[in-house]
């Protein structure tokens, strides 16, 4: 009869075997983890800096009221807290901070009368940031483009523009873009609703670093 030999197994090899598995398994699992942690703080970056400008545009509102000034703010005050909402649900810690209240402007003492009669501008200087630029202008060059949190269907809001003027929001990192009105009134160049944004972003994302910004009406 045919006798089959078994080579004995060595204890220390079986050591080396299961340790090795259980290095990589934490390993991956790092990976899988670091790269968890770093798409939520782009979405919760993105979500601060939206609460930011609009903290920013109340307290512009607050040094400078007008007839609109509490139906403005209670707007924008909305938008923080529905995105506050969406931070809390994304797992963002913290809170952002509010900026420091605007102290309100101080009257200009009067004029002396000139000694002569000084003669006026015949044209008024273009307004910061391209708001008198003609259709086809790139304007706000530079400007990054976030979310307002503002529902209803595509549209703008801005802090440049007046109300009715058309815009087209092109993102350069999927070159992607969307053509829009400006419906309300914002601390920015220009913020996109909720539907307008989810056209033109990055999965995850709620800023966009890389825009071209057009004003085409």
């Amino acid at each position: 009869m045919r006798r089959t030999y078994r080579r004995p197994v060595q204890p220390g090899r079986n050591r080396k075997i299961v340790i090795g598995l259980a290095v990589a398994a934490l390993v991956g699992g790092g990976i899988a983890v670091g790269t968890g942690l770093s798409s939520a703080s782009t979405v919760c970056d993105g979500m601060d800096d939206a609460i930011g400008r609009n903290q920013e545009f109340i307290a512009a509102q607050r040094a400078s009221p007008n007839a609109q000034t509490e139906a403005v703010v209670a707007n924008r005050q909305a938008v923080i807290d529905l995105i506050n909402v969406q931070r809390k649900q994304a797992g963002c810690g913290g809170a952002v901070a509010a900026p420091p209240a605007a102290a309100p402007p101080v009257a200009a003492p009067p004029a002396a009368a000139p000694a002569k009669p000084v003669q006026q501008a015949t044209t008024a200087p273009p307004a910061a940031g391209g708001g008198n630029a003609a259709a086809g202008d790139v304007v706000c060059a530079g400007s990054t483009v976030t979310v307002s949190g503002e529902g209803g269907a595509p549209a703008a809001s801005s802090g440049t523009f007046p109300l009715g003027t058309t815009l087209r929001v092109r993102n350069l990192d999927n070159n992607k873009s969307i053509t829009v009105k400006v419906a309300s009134t914002s601390g920015s160049c220009v913020l996109l609703n909720n539907a307008a944004f989810e056209e033109v972003r990055e999965p995850g994302k709620f800023l966009i670093r890389r825009a071209v910004i057009e004003r085409v009406g």
